[in-house]
C-alpha cells in the first residue's frame, strides 16, 4: 500500500489573500535533501517582507443611535462572556470584563462581574486591588471599607491590602478608622516596616505618647519571640530581635528630647542581649548617644566593657570608634598604648603563625634546608613599622635584633634581597630616630660582615655606609669602606657611587684614579670610557679625553662600539678638528660598511661651511654606492640611494636628480621554497627582491629584453606603410634606434626590467639561460 504525502506546490497571492496549493503526492520518490536549503532565519525574512502575518485594522463604527448602542453592548457583552465561559480561571478576563462596564460607567455591572470572579478566585491578589481601586475611583467609600475589610479578613498576610486600606482611611480624613486599621494589623505580628508605618502615622499627628506605645508594644513581642523560640529551640539556635530596632527606639526618645528615657531604652537592651549575645552596633550606638551628652566618662565605661567581653575579630568597627573618641576627647598616650599593644598582638600571632606554617611545608616536601628560617619578612617589617612610633627605644631595639636573627641558610642573592631591608631599616632608625651614630655604625658593619662578600654583595649597602660617614664628617672613613668594597667585590654600581662622591667632593685626580681602576675591572664598558672622556674635557684636558677614546676604540671587545665611536667623533666635531673627523670617519669605514656610517659621513660633510660641501657629499655617496655593491643586504643599499636622492632633491640639479634616480632599484616579487627542520618541503614563500641596474649580474637579463623590446617596435614599424615624402629626420630617428638595441640605455632597462614583476622571475632566468 503506497503511502499518501502532501506536497506544498506553492503559494499564491490573489490580492490581498494569499493561499496555498498543497498536491497530494502517492510516494515520494527523491528523499535526498534538496540542493538549496531554507532555513528558519529566511523563512521569517520573506514573511515579513511580505507581511503575511499583518492583518488590516477593522474598520471604524460610528453608533449614532441608542439602539446601535445597545447592539454593540450585546455584541461586546457576549464576546466577553464567552471568553469567561471558555476559561473561567483566567482572571485578566474578567478583569478586562469588569473595566469595560466601568469605562461605560455601568458601576454596578462592573460590581456583578468582580463578585463572580471572587467567587472563582477569591486568592488573587490583583482582582482584590482593581475591585478595591474601581468602587474609590467612583467615590464609593463604603463599597470599598467593605471590600478592604473582607480582603484583610481573607488575605490578612497581604501587606499591600493593609496599606492601600489605611492610605485610603488617612486620605479621607478618618485618623480613628485608620488607627483601628492599624490596630487590627498589628495583631498579627507583620513586618518591621508595618510597625514604623505605624509608628510614622502617629508622628505625623504629633501623638508621640502613641508611638512611643507602639515601639513598647513592638519591643516586647519580639521580647516575647525571643525568649518562647528561646525556650523551645536552646539547643539549635537562638532567635533574638535585631539590634536596630533598640536602636531606632532610643533615636526616637533621643530625637524628642527624653534622653533618659533613651538611656533606659540603651540599658534595657544590654540587659536584654546578656554576655552570650553581644553585638558591637549596639555599644557603639550607646556610646555615640553619651558622646552627644557630653558623658565621656560613660562612653569610656562602655567601650571598655564591649572590648573586654567581644572576640578581638568581631569588634573592629568598635575599636576604631573607641580610638576616634580617645583621640578627640581622650588621653593620647593611653589609646596608642591600647592600639599598640593590639596589633602587636597580632602580629606576634602572624609571626608564630608563618613559622609554624613553613616548618610545617618544608617537613611534608622533606626539605630541612628551610626550617632554619621559619619567619615571613613582611610580617617583621609591619611589626617594625608599629613599634616604631613608640617614644622608648629599646623595644624597638628588641624586636629588630629579633628580626635580623633569621639569616637566610641558603646563600642565594634572591633569597637575601628582603632580608637585607632589615638591616637598612635598622641603621636608619638608628641614625634618625634614636640619634645615636656609634650604634649605626655598628649595624652597618655587622651588616657587611654578614654577606658573604665572595658569592654575593650589595652595592647599595656600601653605599649607604659611606653616605652615613659622610654625614658625619667622616671622610677617611667613608672612603676606606668604599674601598674595602671595591677591592672585595668590585661592582658597576659601586664604582658609580664612589666616583660620583667623588665628584661632588671636586676631587678629580681620586675620580681618575677610580675610572682607571674601573675600566680595568670592565674594559669592554663603553659607558665608563666615554664617562672618563667627558670628565677630561669638562677639566679641559683635550689630548687626555682624546686619548681615552683611542685607548677606548682600541679594545678587542666592547658591548656598545657604535655609541663610543659616535662620542669620539662627536668630540672631535665640538672641538673643531674637521681633518681629524674625517680620518675617524675613514678609520670606522675601514672596520665597517654599514650605512648609517657612510649616511652621517655625508651629512657631516654636508654640515660644514664650505664652498665644496655638496661636491664631497656626492663623493662619499659615489664611494658608498660603489662600496655596497657587494653587500647582501639589499635594503641598506636602498635606504643609502633613498638618502641621496633625497639630498639632489634638496641641492641638486635635474642632471644628477636624474642620474640618482636611474640609479634605484625596481621592486621585484619572487617565489623560494621552504624547508621545514627535518627537511622535507614546506611549500612556497613569496618575497621582495630589488634589481640595481649596475649589478653586472643583472646586465645580461636587462639588455636582453631591452633588445627584445626594441625587436618588438621595429616590427610593428616594418608593417607599417612607408610614405614617399619621408624625411631625413625619420631616418635620423630610426638610426638612433638601430643603436639604441645595440647599446640600451639605463631608462630602457628600468622600463624592461619591470616585465620579470608581471611573470615570474624563475621562469625568465630559466628561459634567459636556455
Amino acid at each position: 500500500m503506497l503511502k499518501k504525502r502532501w506536497l506544498v506546490h506553492g503559494v499564491y497571492e490573489v490580492g490581498r489573500t494569499a493561499f496555498t496549493v498543497v498536491l497530494l503526492s502517492s510516494q515520494v520518490k527523491n528523499k535526498a535533501p534538496a540542493e538549496v536549503q531554507i532555513t528558519a532565519e529566511q523563512l521569517l525574512r520573506e514573511a515579513k517582507e511580505r507581511e503575511l502575518e499583518l492583518l488590516p485594522p477593522p474598520p471604524k463604527q460610528k453608533i449614532t443611535d441608542e439602539e446601535e448602542l445597545n447592539d454593540y453592548k450585546l455584541k461586546k457583552r457576549k464576546g466577553f462572556e464567552d471568553n469567561i465561559r471558555k476559561n473561567r480561571t483566567v482572571i485578566s478576563n474578567w478583569i478586562k470584563y469588569a473595566q469595560w462596564e466601568e469605562s461605560l460607567k455601568e458601576v454596578q455591572r462592573a460590581r456583578s462581574i468582580y463578585e463572580r470572579a471572587l467567587d472563582v478566585d477569591h486568592r488573587n491578589i490583583a482582582l482584590w486591588l482593581k475591585y478595591a481601586e474601581m468602587e474609590m475611583k467612583n467615590r464609593q467609600v463604603n463599597h470599598a471599607r467593605n471590600i478592604w475589610d473582607r480582603a484583610i479578613t481573607i488575605l490578612p498576610r497581604v501587606n499591600q491590602f493593609w496599606y492601600k486600606y489605611t492610605y485610603m482611611e488617612e486620605m479621607l480624613g478618618n485618623i480613628a478608622g485608620c488607627r483601628l486599621v492599624f490596630e487590627r494589623w498589628m495583631e498579627w505580628q507583620p513586618e518591621e516596616q508595618a510597625w514604623h508605618s505605624y509608628i510614622n502615622f502617629e508622628l505625623r499627628y504629633k501623638e508621640v505618647e502613641k508611638a512611643r506605645a507602639i515601639y513598647e508594644r513592638y519591643i516586647l513581642s519580639h521580647e516575647e519571640q525571643g525568649a518562647v523560640v528561646f525556650l523551645y529551640a536552646c539547643t539549635l539556635v537562638i532567635v533574638h530581635p535585631d539590634v536596630k530596632n533598640w536602636i531606632k527606639y532610643a533615636r526616637f526618645e533621643e530625637k524628642h528630647g527624653y534622653i533618659a528615657h533613651g538611656r533606659r531604652v540603651f540599658e534595657r537592651a544590654v540587659e536584654f542581649y546578656g554576655e552570650d549575645i553581644m553585638d558591637e552596633q549596639l555599644y557603639v550606638a550607646f556610646a555615640k548617644f553619651e558622646e552627644k551628652q557630653k558623658e565621656f566618662e560613660r562612653v569610656r565605661v562602655i567601650y571598655k566593657y564591649a572590648l573586654d567581653r567581644i572576640p578581638k575579630q568581631q569588634a573592629q568597627e568598635l575599636f576604631k570608634t573607641y580610638t576616634v573618641f580617645e583621640k578627640r576627647f581622650g588621653d593620647r598616650r593611653g589609646i596608642e598604648d591600647v592600639i599598640v599593644s593590639k596589633r602587636r598582638f597580632q602580629y606576634e600571632e602572624e609571626v608564630k603563625a608563618s613559622a609554624f606554617l613553613i616548618a610545617s611545608v618544608d617537613i611534608w616536601l622533606g626539605d630541612s634546608t628551610h626550617y632554619a628560617n621559619p619567619h615571613n619578612y613582611d610580617a617583621w617589617f609591619d611589626y617594625l613599622r608599629l613599634v616604631e612610633s613608640d617614644a622608648d627605644p629599646d623595644p624597638v631595639r628588641d624586636v629588630y635584633e629579633r628580626a635580623i636573627a633569621n639569616v637566610p641558610p641558603i646563600q642565594e642573592k634572591r633569597h637575601w634581597r628582603r632580608y637585607i631591608y632589615l638591616w637598612i631599616n635598622y641603621a636608619l632608625y638608628e641614625e634618625l630616630e634614636a640619634r645615636d651614630p656609634e650604634r649605626t655604625r655598628q649595624v652597618y658593619q655587622a651588616c657587611l660582615e654578614l654577606i658573604p662578600h665572595k658569592k654575593f654583595t650589595f652595592a647599595k649597602m656600601w653605599l649607604l655606609y659611606g653616605q652615613f660617614e659622610i654625614r658625619q664628617k667622616n671622610l677617611p672613613f667613608a672612603r676606606k669602606s668604599l674601598g674595602t668594597g671595591i677591592g672585595k667585590c668590585p661592582k658597576n654600581k659601586l664604582f658609580k657611587g664612589y666616583i660620583e662622591l667623588e665628584l661632588q667632593l671636586r676631587e678629580f685626580d681620586r675620580c681618575r684614579k677610580l675610572y682607571e681602576k674601573y675600566l680595568e675591572f670592565g674594559p669592554e664598558n663603553c659607558s665608563t670610557w666615554i664617562k672618563f672622556a667627558e670628565l677630561e674635557t669638562i677639566l679641559g684636558d683635550m689630548d687626555r679625553a682624546r686619548a681615552i677614546y683611542e685607548l677606548a676604540i682600541g679594545q678587542p671587545r666592547l658591548d656598545m662600539p657604535e655609541v663610543l665611536w659616535k662620542s669620539y667623533i662627536d668630540f672631535e666635531i665640538e672641538q673643531e678638528e674637521y681633518e681629524k673627523t674625517r680620518e675617524l670617519y675613514r678609520r670606522l669605514l675601514q672596520r665597517t660598511q654599514h650605512v648609517k656610517v657612510w649616511i652621517s659621513y655625508a651629512q657631516f660633510e654636508l654640515s660644514l661651511e664650505s664652498e665644496a660641501r655638496l661636491a664631497k657629499c656626492q663623493q662619499i655617496y659615489e664611494e658608498a654606492n660603489k662600496a655596497m655593491r657587494n653587500c647582501e643586504e639589499k635594503e641598506e643599499r636602498l635606504m643609502l640611494l633613498e638618502s641621496w636622492r633625497d639630498l639632489e632633491a634638496e641641492f641638486g640639479t635635474d642632471v644628477t636628480r636624474e642620474r640618482v634616480r636611474k640609479l634605484l632599484p625596481q621592486k621585484v616579487k619572487k617565489r623560494r621554497k621552504l624547508q621545514a627542520e627535518d627537511g622535507s618541503d614546506a611549500g612556497w614563500e613569496e618575497y621582495y627582491d630589488y634589481i640595481f641596474p649596475e649589478d653586472s649580474a643583472n646586465q645580461p637579463n636587462l639588455k636582453l629584453l631591452a633588445m627584445a623590446k626594441m625587436w618588438k617596435k621595429q616590427k610593428q614599424q616594418e608593417e607599417e606603410p612607408e610614405e614617399p615624402d619621408e624625411s631625413e629626420d625619420s631616418k635620423d630617428s630610426e638610426d638612433s634606434e638601430s643603436e639604441k638595441v645595440e647599446v640600451p640605455e639605463h631608462q630602457e632597462e628600468q622600463e624592461a626590467a619591470e616585465a620579470p614583476t608581471e611573470q615570474d622571475t624563475d621562469s625568465d632566468e630559466k628561459k634567459s639561460a636556455s
